[in-house]
């Protein structure tokens, strides 16, 4: 096993408050990092590097964490293009689009759909996500929401069961019973290859007590729960999520100040999806109003094919600065630390001795270029795992 330094850094967020300026980012500067084998090893000033293998100059670039999405749904066949262009030209968003994508998804081919996720999954890479999370939740049978999650699995370890996602449309005069099976025989089959179980939690999908019977469901069999809440409407969402200690409630554009107060006083995640709001003209979360109280937030993209089709977590970065109230430091740490609180990791999201080596560097001096200079091509190198994976010339 060889140790590489990554010297001469111009600012390194290393997410540890006890480091650097000792703000939440605790910055350094003209900083290296030291990595050997997968794990950061040591993280400080240049000057004060420790001897290694290999050397890499940073050639006075900003170095900041690996991007840790929290919240994606990449198994998936088709676009819907059209539906986008509708909604732009004036349609309203709602859930039932998820429909299109349910046949075109159940019509494709195990290859045909891998193809596609490690397709979208080579794309955030280039963007600086080392760590994603994705969900099964357009196939809505037995053996596709199955499928889907196997083939997730096969390519990161944050999977999460989305049977309720919609009712099934074979179910639609039968929703009681779309319930029964996904959590009967679909959480049976879709258990060992998930972690966690989500449910849709809105007006068109399930309400509050369907919810809680899905995710208890799935508590019992192993899966930890994460919840959309609260994203087209008020509802019951996010104290479902705070009452059974969901990783995270999602989405979060409507809140009550009982939501808010819920959300500061519990280990649940608030994670934001600007991207949604983006692109479906929507309501903009109010990430000013849970950072003041006190709640810890997320910021992910929501890829999926519908409503929020980037990988880009750099362009949710820069929106979440325009338009949800966030500063630079807050938005760059919600897109890191904040997604990896979001997964309860500890060993991500954060560039200090023992963490996993996932470490981006930026054509910039600063974090802050990432929303200083939106929809530019930043990132420039990515490491994964303590291996370069992306060397932008």
């Amino acid at each position: 096993m060889s140790s590489t330094v990554i010297s001469n850094i111009a600012t390194l967020v290393t997410n540890d408050p006890s480091l650097g300026d000792g703000s939440p980012l605790g910055l350094i500067r003209d900083a290296a990092v030291v990595i050997d084998g997968d794990r950061v090893a040591w993280t400080g000033e240049s000057s004060k590097a420790p001897a290694t293998d290999n050397r890499v100059d940073a050639g006075g670039r900003a170095a900041l964490p690996g991007f840790v999405d929290s919240h994606s749904h990449l198994v998936f066949a088709g676009d819907r293009t059209e539906e986008f262009n509708a909604r732009m030209s004036g349609r309203a968003y709602s859930a039932g689009g998820i429909r299109t994508t349910v046949a075109a998804t159940r019509a494709a081919t195990d290859a045909e759909l891998e193809a596609n996720l490690t397709r979208y999954l080579a794309e955030a890479l280039r963007q600086g996500t080392t760590t994603f999370e994705t969900k099964s939740g357009y196939g809505l049978t037995v053996a596709d929401e199955a499928r889907a999650l196997r083939i997730a699995a096969a390519h990161t370890e944050e999977v999460t069961y989305l049977g309720a996602h919609i009712v099934s449309p074979d179910y639609a005069e039968d929703p009681a019973a779309y319930v029964d099976l996904v959590t009967g025989e679909m959480l049976d089959a879709c258990a060992p290859h998930a972690r966690w179980i989500d449910v849709f939690c809105e007006k068109g999908a399930f309400d509050g007590d369907q919810a809680r019977a899905i995710l208890t469901a799935g508590k019992a069999r192993g899966l930890h729960p994460r919840v959309h809440a609260n994203q087209l409407s008020y509802g019951p969402g996010v104290q479902l999520a705070v009452e059974l200690d969901a990783a995270s409630a999602d989405h979060c554009t409507h809140l009550t100040d009982a939501d808010v107060d819920a959300l500061a006083n519990s280990d649940t995640v608030a994670t934001l999806l600007p991207g949604a709001e983006f692109s479906t003209r929507a309501q903009w979360p109010d990430a000013r109003r849970l950072l003041d109280a006190g709640a810890t937030v997320a910021l992910s993209t929501d890829c999926n094919p519908g409503s929020s089709f980037t990988s880009s977590l750099p362009f949710c970065i820069a929106l979440a600065v325009r338009d949800m109230g966030m500063t630079p430091n807050e938005a760059v740490w919600s897109a890191t630390a904040g997604g990896a609180a979001a997964l309860r990791r500890t060993d991500l999201g954060r560039l200090t001795p023992g963490a996993r080596a996932d470490l981006v560097l930026l054509d910039a001096p600063s974090h802050v270029h990432l929303a200083y200079r939106p929809g530019v091509p930043l990132v420039s190198e990515v490491w994964r795992r303590g291996v370069r994976e992306v060397a932008r010339p």
